[in-house]
């Protein structure tokens, strides 16, 4: 018999369930401090010479901080109900970790915004999302919201910045970025689910709050991808939009092949840790953050 753990706490499950359904014992997030070099001889449409991908990212990057703070605060809410030591010790890495990427992602921002990519509207729209859930959702729906990105981040991290050649395309400077957020998305993944699960959260509203977040992210990705590639001069640019679309969704289609493990979250016996990219991670840390964490020591 192994265990799994639900809102009331530890329970037996069949061993021929194959399936994790816990996160790995002993996983706790690690917070890092890497030094990234942004020179000025960086160019401005940084992954593969393509305005439509650089700016897509741009525009994720213009809410990670806003959103990360928020995700930190629908999990605070609950850390003194908590009573797993090991949960403790994973949030205290999610914040961190969590802290560390709204910090980074604020300078980034303001690295392309001198560069002439307007990112600080955009992050100003995604802070007044945020501000109106605080004030609107209760602090349990809040916290699915914060499980439901997890889980949209996780995937794109997995399999769309790790899998796939994305990283190779862009600037060697910026690529480091991409991959060290990617590979911390990865790692924390399960925390905001299992905080949920300890404190009872509601099946229900977990998942209407994804089918929510399923309409809210590619919206808002989608519409400031527009008025960035707009205000850039790009917005005609059909070469862009077709290679951007078919990257997406043709050929390798990575969004397109996110989609079986995006439709999982909706099973009843769904865990983030049920796709364990421990290896692809690990093979990114290698690759990826080595340098920089050598810089940075």
């Amino acid at each position: 018999m192994i265990a799994s753990r639900t809102e009331a706490g530890v329970h037996p499950i069949s061993a021929r369930n194959t399936a994790r359904t816990t996160t790995p014992k002993g996983l706790i997030p690690e917070v890092r401090q890497p030094n990234f070099d942004l020179a000025d001889d960086v160019p401005k449409y940084w992954w593969d010479n393509d305005p439509a991908k650089t700016l897509l990212l741009a525009a994720l990057s213009s809410s990670f901080p806003p959103g990360e703070r928020f995700f930190i605060d629908s999990v605070r809410h609950y850390q003194k109900q908590i009573t797993d030591p090991e949960l403790k010790e994973a949030v205290r890495g999610f914040i961190g970790q969590e802290a560390h990427h709204s910090r980074e992602h604020k300078a980034l921002n303001g690295y392309m915004q001198d560069r002439g990519i307007n990112l600080d509207r955009l992050e100003g729209e995604i802070q007044g999302l945020m501000n109106w859930m605080r004030k609107h959702l209760s602090p349990e729906r809040q916290l699915a919201h914060t499980v439901a990105v997890e889980h949209f981040t996780a995937l794109m991290a997995e399999e769309f910045l790790l899998k796939y050649d994305a990283l190779e395309e862009m600037d060697p400077r910026m690529a480091p970025i991409w991959a060290w957020h990617a590979i911390e998305e990865s790692e924390h993944k399960a925390v905001a689910f299992d905080v949920y699960k300890s404190i009872g959260g509601s099946e229900l509203v977990r998942v209407t709050e994804m089918m929510a977040v399923s309409v809210m992210f590619p919206l808002f990705s989608g519409i400031h991808l527009a008025q960035l590639m707009k205000e850039d001069g790009q917005l005609f640019n059909l070469k862009s939009w077709a290679g951007g679309i078919n990257y997406m969704w043709g050929k390798p289609g990575v969004f397109r092949k996110l989609l079986p493990s995006y439709f999982k979250y909706y099973s009843p016996g769904f865990h983030p840790w049920n796709h364990d990219a421990r290896d692809l991670v690990e093979k990114a840390k290698r690759k990826w953050l080595a340098p920089v964490m050598k810089k940075a020591s």
